[in-house]
C-alpha cells in the first residue's frame, strides 16, 4: 500500500509516460501521413513526366484543386534539359512562364464582365457606340456587332484578318466570314475589336486595365499582356512539331486575344477566381457562364459528335457532361505553346496545364484521366484535336 506521496509519484510518472506515448504515436502518424502524401505526389509527378516523354513535350506546369487536394508541378522532359535548369537555361526559383495563347481571352472575358456588372457596358449596345468601325469593308454589318456576340463567337468575323502579329494588321480591312450573329464561328478579330472599345471607355490601355482589375487583386505577379523585363529570363522557348526550338516568340502590341503571358500558378489564382465568382456579383456570375443556346460547331461543314456537349458562354467554352454536369473550360494554342484549363463547379475544383510545344494538346485525355479521373473522355478533347 502506497502512501500519499509515494502514490502522487507513481500518478505524476503515470501522466508524463501517457504523454510521452500519446506524442510519440502522434508522431507516428503524422510522420505516416506526410510519407503517405509524399509518395502520392511522387507518384503523379512520375506518372506525369511519363506523359510528356511520351507526347515529346519539353515541359509543363500543372495546377488543380479538387475538394481540396491540391497538385502543383512544374516538370521537365529529360530528353530536352537536364534536372537542374528551368527551359530557358537559369537555375531560379522563380516560375517558367509561357504563353497562354487563347487563354487571354478568358482573362479578358472577366474585365468585361466586370464592367458589364459595374453599367460601365451594355452587352447588347452596338460597339460602334464605343469605337470607331473603320477598318471593317462592311460597316453595316459591322454596326449590329455587340458585346455579347463577341464574348459568344458569333460575330461572323474570321479569327483574324491576317496575321495579327504582322505590320499591317493594324490597318488591315476585315470582312465578314458569315452574316452577323447567324452562328458561331471563333474569332480573335471580333475580342480584338472590344478591346478597342474597352479601352476607349477606360481611357487606358489593356495591360493597364488588366492590372488594375485582375493581375494586382489576385496577385498574379507573372502575368502580363505587354511584354516585361523579368520575361526575358524567365520565358520559356516553344517547339514545333517535329521538335525543333522555335523561340520566345516577341509580340508586337497587346491583344486580348493570345498575347498574355503567365504561369500556371498564377492563372490558378484566375480559375479560383472564376470558381468562386469573385468580384462578380451573382448575376454577373450566371451571365458570364450560361451557354449560348446554339451549339459551337467548330468546322461548319462538319458536325462532328463532339459539337454537340460544347457551347460557349460568355469569353468561355461550356461542355455539358454526363458525370459532372456543366464544365467550364477553354484551350490556348499559339501553335509552339499550348495551354488548357477545365473548371468543374460541382467538383469545386479546377486542372489547368500549360505547355511548351505544339504536341500539348495530345496529352488531354491522360493528364484529365489521371488528375480529374473522369470515367469518361471529356468531348472537349474530340473538340479541340478531332478534324
Amino acid at each position: 500500500i502506497m502512501d500519499g506521496t509515494c502514490f502522487f509519484k507513481f500518478r505524476h510518472t503515470m501522466k508524463n509516460r501517457l504523454a510521452s506515448a500519446f506524442m510519440f504515436l502522434s508522431a507516428l502518424m503524422v510522420s505516416a501521413f506526410t510519407v503517405s502524401c509524399a509518395t502520392e505526389q511522387d507518384l503523379y509527378k512520375d506518372e506525369i513526366k511519363r506523359i510528356i516523354v511520351g507526347a515529346q513535350v519539353p515541359l509543363i506546369q500543372l495546377e488543380s484543386s479538387f475538394n481540396g487536394e491540391r497538385l502543383s508541378y512544374q516538370i521537365e522532359n529529360p530528353n530536352f534539359y537536364d534536372s537542374v535548369k528551368i527551359a530557358s537555361g537559369e537555375a531560379t526559383p522563380k516560375p517558367a512562364v509561357f504563353q497562354a495563347a487563347s487563354l487571354s481571352k478568358v482573362v479578358f472575358s472577366y474585365i468585361v464582365m466586370k464592367m458589364y456588372d459595374r453599367g460601365e457596358i451594355d452587352l447588347d449596345a452596338p460597339i460602334c457606340t464605343y469605337t470607331d468601325i473603320d477598318r471593317f469593308e462592311d460597316k453595316e454589318s459591322a454596326s449590329k456587332l455587340t458585346a455579347r456576340m463577341v464574348l459568344n463567337h458569333r460575330t461572323g468575323l474570321p479569327n483574324w484578318s491576317t496575321s495579327p502579329s504582322s505590320q499591317e494588321w493594324p490597318t488591315s480591312t476585315i470582312t465578314f466570314k458569315y452574316p452577323v450573329d447567324s452562328c458561331y464561328g471563333y474569332s480573335g478579330e471580333g475580342f480584338a475589336f472590344l478591346q478597342r472599345a474597352v479601352e476607349k471607355i477606360r481611357g487606358k490601355k489593356i495591360d493597364d486595365i488588366a492590372k488594375e482589375e485582375v493581375f494586382q487583386p489576385l496577385g498574379m505577379e507573372y502575368t502580363s499582356y505587354e511584354w516585361q523585363p523579368m520575361y526575358d529570363t524567365l520565358t520559356v522557348d516553344g517547339y514545333n512539331k517535329d521538335g525543333e526550338n522555335r523561340g520566345k516568340g516577341r509580340h508586337p502590341r497587346a491583344n486580348v486575344g493570345y498575347t498574355l503571358r503567365t504561369c500556371a500558378a498564377d492563372y490558378a489564382k484566375f480559375l479560383q477566381a472564376l470558381l468562386d465568382g469573385t468580384g462578380l456579383s451573382p448575376q454577373a456570375k450566371e451571365v458570364f457562364f450560361a451557354p449560348c443556346s446554339e451549339k459551337a460547331i467548330r468546322y461548319a461543314a462538319n458536325h462532328r459528335e463532339c459539337d454537340n456537349s460544347i457551347a460557349w458562354a460568355m469569353g468561355i467554352g461550356t461542355e455539358e457532361n454526363a458525370e459532372f454536369g456543366k464544365v467550364l473550360w477553354h484551350w490556348g494554342d499559339n501553335g509552339s505553346f499550348k495551354a488548357l484549363f477545365i473548371v468543374i463547379p460541382s467538383a469545386n475544383g479546377y486542372l489547368t496545364y500549360f505547355t511548351n510545344s505544339n504536341h500539348g494538346h495530345d496529352i488531354i485525355n491522360d493528364i484529365t484521366s489521371l488528375v480529374i479521373k473522369n470515367k469518361a473522355p471529356f468531348a472537349i478533347n474530340d473538340w479541340i484535336n478531332q478534324d
